[in-house]
C-alpha cells in the first residue's frame, strides 16, 4: 500500500499516519519529522529548513525532494508506505509521480483529512504548550494554513481526478477519526473534493 495523507497542519494527519501505517505494515514517512530531527541536530540541512519553519514556509521543494526521495528509496519502504507532508506543492507531485513510476508504481489513496481553520488552531496552540514547538505561534499558524490553502490544497484536485482520494472528518476523538479513515479506505475509493 502507498498512501499520502493531506490536510491542512493541525487535522491530525502525524497522529493518524502512525496508526495507519502500523495496521497496514508500512512506514510512516513525515517530512516534518525529517526536518525537525535535522534542526535538532544542526545539520546543514536542519539549518537551511529552520528558517522556512519558523515563518511558517514550506521548505523549498529541492531540498525536500531529495530527502523524501532519499527516504523513499530505502528498504523498509519498498513494499509500500504512508507519505505525511509530502507531496505539498505541484512541482513535488510530478517528483513523487516520476519516482514511484520508476519502481514501476503509483499512490493507491489518497487521505485528505478536512478540519475547520479555527479548530486546527486551537489544535495547534495547544500542541505548542505540551510540546514547546517553535513554529506553533498564532501568527505561524495562521500563515501555515494560508501557504496549505495556495499551495497544498490544489494537490486534492489532482488526486481526486485521478480517483484515489477519500475525504475524512478528522474532527472528533482519535479513535473515531482512525475508524472513519479504515472505513474510507475499505469502502473503496470515492471522488470528493
Amino acid at each position: 500500500m502507498r498512501m499520502l495523507l493531506i490536510g491542512p497542519p493541525g487535522a491530525g494527519k502525524g497522529t493518524q499516519a502512525e496508526r495507519v501505517a502500523e495496521r497496514y505494515g508500512i512506514p510512516a514517512i513525515s517530512t516534518g519529522d525529517i526536518f525537525r530531527a535535522n534542526v535538532s541536530q544542526g545539520t546543514p540541512l536542519g539549518l537551511q529548513a529552520r528558517d522556512f519553519m519558523d515563518r511558517g514556509a514550506y521548505v523549498p521543494d529541492e531540498l525536500t525532494n531529495a530527502l523524501v526521495l532519499d527516504r523513499l528509496a530505502q528498504d523498509d519502504a519498498a513494499e509500500g508506505f504512508l507519505l505525511d507532508g509530502f507531496p505539498r506543492t505541484l512541482p513535488q507531485v510530478f517528483t513523487l509521480d516520476e519516482c514511484l513510476a520508476g519502481q514501476g508504481g503509483s499512490l493507491d489513496a489518497v487521505v485528505q483529512l478536512v478540519a475547520d481553520a479555527d479548530e486546527v488552531v486551537q489544535r495547534l496552540l495547544k500542541r505548542a504548550a505540551t510540546q514547546g514547538r517553535s513554529d506553533d505561534t498564532e501568527d505561524v499558524i495562521r500563515t501555515r494554513l494560508e501557504v496549505y490553502r495556495e499551495q497544498t490544497h490544489p494537490l486534492v484536485a489532482v488526486y481526486a481526478e485521478r480517483g484515489v482520494l477519500v475525504s475524512v472528518d478528522a474532527v472528533g476523538g482519535l479513535d473515531e477519526v482512525t475508524e472513519r479513515i479504515f472505513t474510507a479506505l475499505h469502502g473503496g475509493v470515492q471522488h470528493s473534493s
